[in-house]
């Protein structure tokens, strides 16, 4: 039965239909298979979005928003420039920092690319082909699952239990985030000077970096305060995030003046869709989820991995080159809704830490973002740019083969994940 559910959600999926109905279609049909009643459908999706950790999603969402509309990108454009603004591929190196900055404002790629694209697009054709723009902004947009807060963290805790805390997870994004960003803007570098892209920005001047660094550490010290908090036990990530939706409205009101009463409404409203947009893959999920659990489908799982192979680092790369081949078909949040309740278990019956195993999946997905056909990124900067697909794509392949680069780095040196949450007492 459980086959039969998961066959009519990918047939479904596969002729365009919203992956949260082609899951809440194959769920009742898997319920009616099993002959319950369908009145568990609703009970169950109630209770999966009944959950009090889930409300960070669309609190940190709202926070993105107010940022966003508050002018924090004028801020950190105005930084990054004046730090790395005349190296060669200054305008590269500016979006990359920028989109650094912003990761741990957003916690999400698709807002940091959109935020970022309407506002550096302008200035990065004027040196740069839009092709080329438009890879660096969805490679420095694609840190904001990485570096905390990370909605994607969130979701993954959330579905793994209490195996793996949601701190813990914030903590061992930061090593590998601040190695993704470096090896960006040396690839960045290496482009510019290859091609014979012009120097932009002004020199380096210590007064300036001084006086811009004054005028974004307001920003800068938001994800310092929410992420600071979490990880130190003052506050959940729930609280955290509510913390950060009010840090947000007081910089824009106060700090920038540039939030509007009027501006609440459309950010209340931008929040509110997306975060809808996850919660109902949650919710149609935790049926599926919970047809696995009837079927023992995790224990089947486990066993015929685990008659594969008694090696806990040859599950760990079967199950990446899985998640490779998922993230370019299945949107990133489906597929930790699906898969994690699946995968999480198997991997503590081997004995892998879960922090470690966590990151991984999570950042796998991650890298999902920017591979075809289902490379949600490419279409927003496709949208923003008006430059198709394949050529963005073109232009992001030494991107994303260093994001590859890295997830292998994570799997043979599990410490560049583990080491600062287990010095952290995760």
């Amino acid at each position: 039965m459980t086959w039969m559910a998961i066959g009519l959600f990918l047939a479904l999926a596969f002729f365009g239909m919203p992956l949260a109905f082609a899951l809440g279609f194959g769920s009742l049909a898997g319920l009616w298979m099993l002959d319950f009643e369908l009145v568990v459908m609703p009970q169950r999706m109630m209770h999966a979005v009944n959950s009090f950790p889930l409300m960070a999603i669309p609190l940190f969402m709202l926070a993105g928003e107010l940022m966003v509309r508050a002018g924090i990108m004028d801020r950190l454009i105005a930084f990054a420039n004046s730090l790395v603004g005349r190296m060669h591929g200054g305008l590269a190196h500016v979006t990359i920092t920028s989109g650094t900055i912003f990761a741990s404002v957003s916690g999400a790629a698709v807002a940091s690319a959109s935020a970022m694209g309407s506002t550096l697009v302008p200035s990065l054709r004027k040196y740069y082909p839009d092709a080329y723009s438009g890879a660096v902004i969805a490679s420095a947009a694609n840190l904001g699952p990485v570096i905390p807060p990370s909605n994607a963290m969130i979701v993954y805790a959330l579905m793994a239990g209490s195996s793996v805390s949601v701190g813990g997870l914030f903590i061992a994004g930061i090593l590998p985030g601040i190695l993704l960003a470096v090896g960006f803007m040396a690839i960045a570098s290496w482009i510019s000077w290859r091609r014979g892209y012009p120097l932009t920005g002004e020199r380096f001047n210590l007064a300036n970096v001084l006086h811009q660094g004054r005028r974004a550490l307001v920003i800068i010290m938001m994800p310092v305060i929410v992420v600071g908090g979490i990880v130190g036990g003052i506050f959940t990530a729930t609280e955290g995030a509510a913390i950060a939706v009010v840090y947000s409205a007081l910089i824009g009101f106060v700090v920038t003046r540039r939030l509007k009463v009027s501006d609440l409404p459309g950010c209340l409203y931008r929040a509110a869709v997306t975060s809808a947009m996850v919660g109902a893959l949650i919710a149609f999920a935790s049926v599926l989820t919970f047809i696995f659990t009837i079927e023992m489908v995790p224990m089947m799982l486990s066993g015929f991995i685990q008659n594969l192979t008694s090696d806990p680092m040859t599950f760990i790369l079967l199950t990446m080159a899985l998640l490779v081949v998922v993230g370019m078909l299945i949107e990133s949040n489906a597929a930790y809704i699906m898969l994690v309740p699946l995968f999480a278990p198997v991997a503590l019956t081997y004995g892998i830490d879960p922090l470690y195993f966590g990151f991984l999946f999570m950042y796998n997905l991650v890298v999902g973002m920017m591979t075809p056909p289902v490379g949600v990124l490419y279409f927003v900067m496709s949208g923003i740019t008006k430059v198709p697909m394949m050529q963005l794509v073109k232009e992001s392949l030494p991107f994303v083969a260093f994001q590859f680069a890295v997830l292998a780095l994570c799997i043979f040196v599990p410490q560049l994940v583990t080491a600062l949450p287990r010095a952290l007492g995760y």
